[in-house]
């Protein structure tokens, strides 16, 4: 576990000016030196002015050695830990499409479209260039839980706290399916394939398909005893057993042959069914209640917990994981797959990208102390929404 790199939230305009000052920490992952505590290291950059090409110069305090520079991002190592972040400020931020904390968002799959839901009740479609809003989807009961698009970009699946699930247009903000079946609130949802058939998850334990043509449960996959805080949906390696279904399946299920489903589970365990088989695949135990889940490819997954561990397992043998990620203790919120890596979100405003071809972290800035629950991606463009009401929208281009 490397150490972690952190800017002072605001460093972009802190450092707009000539002899502008931000603040930096480099702290180590916990380890014991004797009886104490690895200390944290403090330091700051500095900007003396501008380039020929209108680059802000940044020169750091001892310890600390500034890379390449961009109006947008900044490069930092630390020199004691062997460690490197590169800094992204958002290239716009958009702050009038909610009133209150925004707890989910989703870009449609041409980019055009975003879509959020907030704890001021209200869930909304957006244009994604400008956060101009375009529709309200009304009708769930209660706080909205979750949304995103189906991979068509003009229809939205939402889950709330009154149990329901909600297929919306849009187009015109129309409901055009509810179902109805669990008995607590709906937690996450994901989309099989096209979207004939669709999961949810809930605080009642159990993870249920859907058939959108006829407005119909096909069955529970899973009855956990356990809230499910999460779902991923992801084609499984051929080696792997998915098991066999006790009777034919459905007529009416599509695309679920050769699929398992992650559960993301409140009682620490993180768990894979055969999603044609209803069969259990795999369980294994993590440090704390599991808040996410994500498939990196057909045989490795990833999950976040609620005390700040991303797992990475391979679902062939999830004995020991490949490897445990730990930036912070605060709660792993989101996890997206990423070009040939992903992106996490965490409760203490972190948010940042690992890729393999990266030698350092790309640390997503400026939602400071602010939990970031979610993250969405199109492109070179990547949305984030936080605790403090703003949607975030970085441009990986900047770099």
């Amino acid at each position: 576990m490397a150490a972690t790199l952190r800017i002072q939230s605001d460093w972009s305009r802190a450092l707009s000016r000539d002899e502008g000052e931000a603040w930096l920490s480099c702290r180590s992952p916990g380890e014991f030196v004797g009886v104490y505590f690895e200390p944290t290291l403090y330091g700051s950059v500095t900007r003396r002015g501008l380039s020929s090409d209108g680059v802000p110069d940044i020169v750091a305090s001892e310890g600390f050695v500034v890379g390449e520079v961009t109006k947008k991002s900044i490069l930092i190592s630390c020199l004691h830990e062997n460690v490197s972040t590169k800094f992204l400020a958002p290239y716009t931020s958009f702050c009038r499409i909610h009133q209150k904390s925004i707890t989910c968002l989703d870009i449609s799959s041409g980019g055009g479209l975003g879509v959020s839901t907030s704890t001021d009740g209200t869930m909304k479609i957006w244009q994604a260039a400008n956060g101009e809003i375009r529709r309200l989807l009304e009708g769930h009961v209660y706080d909205v839980n979750c949304c995103r698009f189906f991979p068509s970009g003009l229809v939205v699946l939402s889950g709330g706290m009154d149990a329901q699930l909600k297929i919306w247009s849009a187009e015109d903000a129309s409901c055009v399916v509810t179902f109805k079946g669990h008995k607590g609130g709906v937690l996450d949802t994901a989309i099989v394939d096209r979207g004939r058939n669709v999961l949810s998850c809930s605080r009642d334990g159990t993870a249920r398909l859907w058939d959108c043509g006829k407005s119909a449960c096909l069955g529970v996959i899973a009855d956990c005893g356990s809230p499910i805080n999460g779902i991923a949906v992801g084609t499984a390696d051929d080696s792997l057993n998915l098991g066999t279904p006790e009777k034919p399946p459905s007529e009416r299920e599509v695309g679920t042959e050769g699929k398992i489903l992650l559960l993301a589970r409140e009682d620490k365990k993180l768990q894979g069914v055969g999603l044609q088989s209803r069969q259990p695949v795999f369980l294994f135990v993590g440090s704390d209640a599991f808040n996410c889940c994500t498939f990196l490819s057909s045989t490795y997954v990833l999950a976040g917990t609620q005390d700040g561990n991303i797992y990475q397992l391979d679902v062939r043998n999830t004995n020991a994981p490949i490897q445990v990620i730990h930036r912070s203790g605060a709660p792993v919120l989101s996890l997206l797959p990423y070009r040939d890596g992903f992106i996490a979100s965490q409760g203490d405003g972190t948010c940042f990208i690992v890729q393999q071809d990266l030698d350092y972290v790309l640390d997503l800035t400026e939602a400071d102390c602010d939990p970031v629950y979610k993250v969405a991606s199109w492109e070179k463009e990547i949305y984030t929404c936080c605790r403090d009401g703003l949607v975030r929208r970085y441009q990986l281009s900047d770099l």
